[in-house]
C-alpha cells in the first residue's frame, strides 16, 4: 500500500521567500466527491497526473499517484471536474533535514498559503522554521478537495 504522512501549517511570515529553490505552478481538479477516497487530476510543468488519496483525516492516508499524458491531464481538468480548479504555485524550501512545499493560492483561493511537509512516520521530528504558523494537519477546510468546494475567498472571517 502506499502511504503518505504529511503534516500541513499555516505559513507565519513571507521569509521562506528568500530559500526557494525551485517553484512550479500547479492547477489541479478533482473527478469525484466521494467518500471513501478523492480522485485527483494534475498538471504541472507539461506534465500530469491521475491521483487517489483515502479521505480521513491527519497524517497518515493511502495515496497513489500515476502519470499520464499532459494533454490528456489537460483535457480531463476541462471537462470532467467537479467544483472549482485549485491553481496554486508550488515554493520548494529545504530547511534542515527535510524539503517542505510551501503553496501559494491563486483564483478563488488567492491569500491562502500553506506549507507541508513528508515524514517518514507520523512522530518523525524536524526543525521548525521560522516562518512557520499553526498547523492544519488536522482542519479538513484546508485540504484542496475541501479548497475545490468550498474556496477560501467564500469563508467568513
Amino acid at each position: 500500500m502506499a502511504l503518505e504522512i504529511e503534516r500541513k501549517f499555516l505559513v507565519a511570515n513571507d521569509s521562506w521567500r528568500s530559500q526557494v529553490s525551485r517553484s512550479v505552478k500547479i492547477r489541479q481538479g478533482y473527478l469525484n466527491r466521494s467518500g471513501k477516497c478523492s480522485v485527483r487530476v494534475r498538471s504541472a510543468a507539461g506534465r500530469g497526473w491521475l491521483n487517489l488519496k483515502s479521505a480521513t483525516l491527519g497524517a497518515k492516508r493511502c495515496e497513489y499517484e500515476y502519470e499520464i499524458p499532459a494533454r490528456d491531464a489537460e483535457e480531463l481538468l476541462k471537462t470532467l471536474c467537479v467544483g472549482a480548479l485549485i491553481e496554486k504555485v508550488r515554493h520548494f524550501v529545504h530547511f534542515g533535514d527535510h524539503l517542505w512545499e510551501i503553496d501559494v493560492f491563486e483564483a478563488d483561493n488567492q491569500g491562502l498559503i500553506v506549507a507541508e511537509i513528508e515524514l517518514t512516520h507520523p512522530e518523525e521530528p524536524f526543525l521548525r522554521p521560522p516562518w512557520l504558523g499553526p498547523e492544519v494537519t488536522d482542519d479538513p477546510r484546508y485540504y484542496n478537495t475541501y479548497l475545490a468546494e468550498k474556496p477560501f475567498k467564500s469563508w467568513q472571517p
